[in-house]
């Protein structure tokens, strides 16, 4: 899930215990290999803008970029590069974000 092993059976069992309890539970952690793939992918920008998607969905590119006050052909580029790295979907009239943490693990 993209901490170490205790992060992970934590999480593990606090979703089971979730869901014991009837509460709905839908979580998805991506994990890099590494701190180069996560940067390929993650601007500053990027997470500023993954942050409110997670946060806020919305209901197009045009709208994400009038929230966040930015240019509509930047955040169309960002949209697309997190949509291929499988961070954020756009279905179903919105542009959400795919996973609630997003785990790097870096070997030395």
């Amino acid at each position: 899930m993209g901490g170490d092993l205790a992060d992970d059976a934590a999480a593990f069992v606090s979703a089971w215990h979730r869901a014991a309890r009837g509460e709905r539970v839908r979580e998805r952690v991506l994990a890099f290999e590494s701190w180069e793939g996560l940067a390929r992918v993650m601007t500053g920008e990027r997470y500023r803008l993954l942050r409110h998607v997670h946060a806020h969905p919305e209901p197009s590119v045009s709208a994400l970029a009038r929230s966040l006050g930015r240019q509509y052909r930047r955040v169309h580029a960002d949209v697309a590069a997190l949509e291929q790295a499988g961070l954020l979907i756009r279905a179903g009239g919105e542009v959400r974000a795919t996973a609630g943490r997003i785990g790097v693990e870096i070997a030395l």
